[in-house]
């Protein structure tokens, strides 16, 4: 980050977006006819894809596989896990999607093929396209931590997918008794968010602050450093002093495996037993890019930053944190910033037009108590074949309590404004 502006509402209200606004752009006549695009993946990055489809193109045929009837966000769900908030604030159904005449096809899919264009749905039926794109999110890799595979996570929640492990670890920590220790295991980067674990740290702190005051919380961390991290350790040190421990990476703090059965987490220079365990495992793109070629070693999916089209497999898009995508977080803002650059990307494919180049700008918010919370913003643009970051501020370290309340309300209206543009 290059400057410390402070958010305005200016920003917050424009939210994260492509710089050719969709709802502006004409509708081209597309030479073949109605091409049918279909996307995978209900999240921010693929409801934002599908809507900007509809709207730069009416005559497209555009479909959504997405096995879920309710998308359940991960923005603001560690709020749930701290008890400010109750997970039905979290939930949106695709109803809107539907009615502006995208196609919902609620299963999954288990199939590509790149070569003849065709998904193949958990049912066994096939379904053709001119181009795919694929919105996947994350998925985690179980087989990364001895001693933590899906099994463990019922006892070590990872609530790293909002929904029902979110709801798990919000039990475990209202049944900790007073004094207890919450643990929580951060992995290497990529991941998803990369400030969201120490912005759960902050607001279990802030539960137990309220409710079991002798309580801790440790942060073992498979990282040196961290995004705002003077931030997050000011507002500790204010807010949270002597409640709140992390272990870096340099410091013994990366996590070698665990055992579910006593609630103890391995570290190379230590065990540590957790009244509550937290295990955030290592990440990748979500199967089905994985299936359709689109990923590579890393797990993660290449990509031009221009359109958004896969290095790996053709005639495929993909988008959100599922592709390698430089400079910018994986994030809910910038799914949705690249689910709408990437729609009018494909619009000017199928017209034989050479797309723009995005450029993609936005805001993301950590809430560390009620009232308090900081934000970073960016804009990126391709770069040597990578997006990277030409603005960026964050927020002032020293800033007063006043300035932390408005970005908290900030934050609140962020979210309110991305999920009713996402979902309606």
């Amino acid at each position: 980050m290059n400057t410390t502006r402070p958010m305005t509402r200016r920003d917050v209200a424009r939210g994260i977006a492509a710089s050719a606004a969709v709802a502006s752009m004409p509708c081209p006549a597309l030479a073949q006819g109605a091409a049918h695009i279909v996307v995978i993946g209900g999240g921010f990055g693929g409801a934002s894809c599908v809507r900007a489809l509809r709207q730069l193109d009416a005559k497209l045929q555009v479909s959504l596989i997405e096995p879920n009837q309710t998308f359940t966000a991960c923005p603001f769900s560690n709020e749930v896990i701290a008890g400010m908030r109750e997970l039905p604030a979290q939930q949106f159904t695709y109803d809107k999607i539907a009615a502006s005449g995208v196609t919902v096809i609620q299963q999954s899919a288990a199939k590509v093929d790149p070569q003849k264009r065709a998904v193949t749905l958990a049912d066994g039926n096939s379904l053709g396209y001119d181009r795919l794109v694929l919105s996947p999110g994350i998925d985690l890799r179980f087989d990364a931590l001895p001693g933590y595979d899906e099994a463990a996570s019922a006892r070590m929640p990872h609530a790293w997918k909002a929904g029902e492990q979110t709801m798990l670890l919000r039990r475990q920590i209202e049944a900790m008794e007073d004094g207890g220790t919450v643990v929580i295991a951060v992995p290497a980067a990529p991941l998803r968010c990369p400030p969201a674990p120490y912005e759960r740290a902050s607001l279990i702190a802030h539960y137990l602050k309220t409710r079991k005051p002798r309580s801790k919380v440790l942060i073992l961390d498979a990282k040196d450093g961290f995004s705002q991290q003077r931030l997050f350790e000011a507002a500790w040190k204010e807010l949270y002093p002597g409640m709140i421990e992390r272990i870096a990476l340099s410091q013994g703090g990366r996590a070698i495996s665990v055992d579910p059965a006593t609630g103890t987490i391995i570290t190379d220079f230590g065990n540590y037993v957790a009244d509550v365990a937290s295990v955030i495992p290592p990440q990748r793109a979500g199967r089905i890019a994985e299936l359709a070629g689109a990923a590579d070693n890393t797990g993660w999916c290449p990509i031009d930053p221009t359109t958004f089209a896969s290095k790996l497999a053709p005639h495929v898009h993909v988008i959100g944190d599922a592709c390698i995508a430089g400079q910018i977080p994986k994030a809910a803002s910038a799914a949705s910033a690249q689910g709408k650059a990437c729609a009018a990307s494909i619009v000017a494919m199928l017209s034989d037009k050479a797309p723009e180049t995005p450029r993609l700008s936005g805001a993301c918010y950590n809430t560390v108590a009620p009232g308090y919370a900081f934000s970073l913003s960016g804009v990126y643009q391709p770069k040597d074949g990578q997006f990277a970051e030409v603005e960026g501020a964050t927020s002032p370290v020293n800033a007063p309590r006043a300035v932390r309340q408005r970005e908290a309300e900030a934050a609140e209206t962020w979210f309110r404004t991305i999920t009713v543009e996402t979902f309606g």
